[in-house]
């Protein structure tokens, strides 16, 4: 006898409690998992601890806009506390939610080194054996992923040396700035922190600990740096160094002309002979600016320094310092004139300084210390790094000075061009396909004093930034890149997207680590599209 063919509306429904079913059972599986992540992490034998309790510490960061609570803080005391944390979240499965973040100084931008939910490592816990400095023809330290690059360059000092690429900010660490690259005015000649990196000890996705660098397990060394935290975390990192000076001249000098002033810093950073660090600052309707200098700087014609106006004026700040050692000051006030008289800058401002090179480096620290005074270091940054070519720097100088953006009352915006070719394009870290292109940053800040209003316009001023690019065809990158589509990171990525796509897929699987990155979503027990398949 010949079946009956079923109804559709039966059919239909058999279908969906069969996939309601599907849903209850796997969200059972995950929720037994993940129900109780004190019990599961107190079994684990570790050096180091994990806490459970007043953890909003690990849900803040220099931004200030994301407060995302993890199930778990770990304070590491081994790298074998870390791997054995990893590993258990991997061998956990697909089935458990878990993620890990790697935080350092917690200075991140948009919660990118939290996990909510999840773990957060607190690598300044973590020193290992010390800062381990080794001298010779070439140089270097061994130093934890957890170790701030102050307390790093206090420790090469004692033997007369120090890395050769910095950030403008000392009070990071290490394994944070390498995760993204690392850059300030000396990286035109070095390149980035990236860039002068001989070796690297990591933990993968998979709690695996591995040794890395250009000659062993280079893929993995070169997907580290500038991989934003997505193939493992940094434990130990083996760094090149030079002979620290003792001194640093410290020059600054406006300009009103933008193209004047490109042309220059771009002479600037082609000459052989030229200055140590370069870097230029964008001042946009400012009030007494030199007059704001003259607590650090000297003019070099106080009469004619009183004379100048800044008001109405959107004027350009070329920030230039040479290296010295004391019995070397004649040779080079000879070798800073002769820079200097290549220069079009406008005479009457221009001012220096002599400071320590501790002092020198260590110099967004003291203005940290004064606007914590003040209560206005913990305030929400919504700060934007834009890489920009060479070719359409002027075209986003023009749409976006004074005209986007009508002041820089705000914060400080950064522009200065880097070289490409100091730049290895093996790492994951993606910059402009120009020989020169320019880091424009606005490091803005909203006191806690203002209202909502104020934080969603400056917000609004970098969407129309971003939406000015995309329009104008600018070309740019994003550097510390902040985006929540896949979309929007493969478009980021563009060629190479597949190679970093890879790497995760070799290196963390699941997509454990640096959830707050948003760039990949941990692998749950059953997707959508396998839901649909078994019914």
């Amino acid at each position: 006898m010949k079946a009956s063919k079923m109804h559709p509306f039966r059919t239909n429904t058999i279908r969906f409690f069969k996939l309601l079913m599907i849903l209850f059972t796997s969200r059972i599986t995950m929720h037994t998992s993940d129900s109780d992540v004190s019990s599961s992490l107190s079994t684990l034998s570790l050096e180091g601890q994990f806490s459970f309790h007043d953890m909003s510490h690990a849900a803040k960061d220099f931004g200030n806009r994301f407060q995302l609570l993890p199930s778990a803080v770990l304070q590491p005391k081994s790298v074998s506390d870390i791997s054995t944390t990893i590993k258990h979240v991997y061998q956990m499965g697909a089935r458990s939610q878990l993620t890990v973040a790697a935080q350092g100084h917690r200075h991140s931008l948009q919660g990118q080194a939290q996990a909510p939910g999840g773990i957060v490592i607190q690598m300044e816990s973590f020193k290992g054996p010390g800062i381990q400095v080794h001298v010779g023809k070439l140089p270097y330290v061994d130093v934890a992923g957890g170790e701030l690059w102050i307390n790093l360059l206090k420790e090469t000092l004692k033997y007369g040396l120090a890395p050769k690429s910095w950030t403008d900010y000392l009070h990071l660490t290490v394994g944070g700035t390498l995760s993204n690259a690392g850059i300030s005015g000396q990286a035109f000649r070095h390149g980035p922190q990236i860039s002068n990196v001989y070796q690297l000890e990591i933990v993968t996705g998979k709690g695996e600990v591995m040794t890395c660098s250009p000659a062993e397990n280079a893929d993995l060394f070169y997907g580290v740096l500038g991989g934003l935290g997505q193939f493992g975390i940094i434990t130990r990192a083996r760094i090149a160094l030079e002979p620290a000076p003792k001194m640093v001249k410290w020059v600054r000098v406006l300009y009103s002309n933008f193209t004047t002033f490109t042309q220059d810093q771009e002479m600037l950073i082609a000459a052989e002979k030229t200055f140590d660090y370069i870097e230029g600052f964008v001042v946009i309707n400012r009030t007494g600016i030199l007059n704001n200098w003259r607590s650090s700087f000297s003019p070099q014609d106080p009469v004619q320094a009183s004379h100048f106006t800044s008001d109405g004026k959107t004027l350009f700040c070329l920030e230039m310092t040479m290296n010295f050692n004391p019995d070397e000051t004649e040779i080079m006030n000879k070798e800073i004139y002769m820079l200097l008289s290549k220069l079009r800058y406008i005479p009457s401002t221009l001012f220096q300084s002599e400071v320590t090179y501790v002092e020198f480096l260590d110099r967004v620290h003291v203005s940290e210390l004064k606007l914590r005074a003040k209560g206005l270091w913990e305030i929400p940054h919504p700060w934007l790094n834009l890489l920009i070519p060479r070719s359409k720097i002027h075209n986003f100088a023009k749409g976006v000075f004074g005209n986007i953006l009508r002041d820089s009352s705000n914060g400080p915006i950064l522009l200065y061009p880097l070289n490409k070719s100091k730049w290895d394009n093996r790492t994951s870290v993606v910059i402009p396909d120009e020989e020169v292109f320019y880091l424009v940053a606005f490091l803005s800040s909203v006191p806690s004093s203002a209202n909502h209003d104020t934080l969603e316009s400056a917000l609004k001023l970098n969407a129309d930034i971003l939406d000015f690019c995309k329009q104008a065809d600018i070309g740019m990158k994003q550097y510390l890149p902040y985006y929540t589509k896949e979309e929007d990171w493969r478009t980021h990525f563009g060629s190479r997207w597949k190679v970093f796509a890879q790497r995760k897929h070799d290196y963390d699987p699941l997509a454990i680590l640096a959830p707050g990155q948003r760039i990949f979503r941990k692998t749950t027990s059953i997707s959508s599209q396998k839901l649909l398949q078994m019914v």
